[in-house]
């Protein structure tokens, strides 16, 4: 792995926050996010390792796995309580920096969290069987175009060819991520881990996103001390991308209630 690509869109340096994209994503999908919040945070965020502007990540047996990875390059932005905001992988990755450290959290807002491991579905196993069947028999293209056409903004055929060929090369790092979010490698879910997380917390759903994700919504927000729960009407599970207007206003919710 070489070098991250920071993001920084400047606004109140007395309210530092974070921002995680979703696999497959970027943190550029951030800057429309920022200007409707209109400076009221000084906001940070970064390309994931094989990801955007960021170098290729690398599997290695000695090394930690790609979640793990990731988790400690966002704890190395923090140095003070911030809002802590993430999407879809990186909201599972969020949510693994306020159990470990609770103390770090202004707020938490965690849109379309992935931590399948909170709330089994049939429907979601079945998925995983299909691209790791299409994994382990070489169909690396099927496997992207099963993924995207559940979890992006739109189907994997509509696509640019650059794009197509982007997340193939990019789908390998799901099946990596596998553990953490199916078996909760990271013990995300142990005892008393979510409970001690006493900032406030935004749990924001897309209406028409798979019913797992509304699955872990309820799980979650039960274990939480100070949960709010938000669904945006006709969105799905890219929502940042697709509803900013919606999604910057309830972040503002979010960062209000702190």
């Amino acid at each position: 792995m070489t070098g991250i690509h920071k993001r920084h869109w400047p606004g109140d340096k007395g309210r530092p926050a974070l921002a995680l994209h979703c696999m497959m994503g970027s943190a550029g999908y951030w800057g429309p996010i920022s200007r409707r919040l209109d400076g009221r945070v000084d906001l940070t965020g970064f390309d994931m390792p094989s990801h955007g502007r960021s170098g290729s990540w690398v599997a290695g047996s000695e090394g930690p796995d790609f979640h793990t990875a990731v988790t400690r390059i966002a704890a190395s932005f923090i140095d003070r309580p911030l809002d802590l905001i993430g999407h879809s992988l990186g909201a599972t990755v969020a949510l693994r920096i306020a159990v470990a450290a609770p103390e770090a959290i202004r707020s938490l807002t965690l849109i379309e969290p992935v931590l399948f491991a909170a709330a089994s579905d049939a429907e979601q196993e079945h998925r995983d069987r299909v691209i790791s069947g299409f994994l382990a028999e070489g169909r690396i293209e099927d496997a992207a175009r099963a993924f995207i056409d559940v979890w992006g903004a739109q189907a994997f055929d509509d696509l640019p060819l650059p794009a197509r060929r982007m997340m193939a090369e990019q789908i390998p790092l799901v099946a990596e991520a596998d553990d953490t979010l199916t078996n909760d490698r990271a013990n995300i879910l142990r005892d008393g881990g979510l409970e001690a997380i006493d900032a406030p917390v935004l749990i924001i759903a897309g209406q028409q996103s798979p019913k797992v994700i509304h699955g872990i919504a309820d799980a979650l927000a039960e274990r939480l001390a100070d949960v709010g729960r938000a669904t945006v009407p006709g969105a799905g599970h890219m929502l940042p991308l697709t509803h900013p207007d919606e999604t910057a206003g309830l972040i503002a919710v979010s960062l209000d209630r702190a």
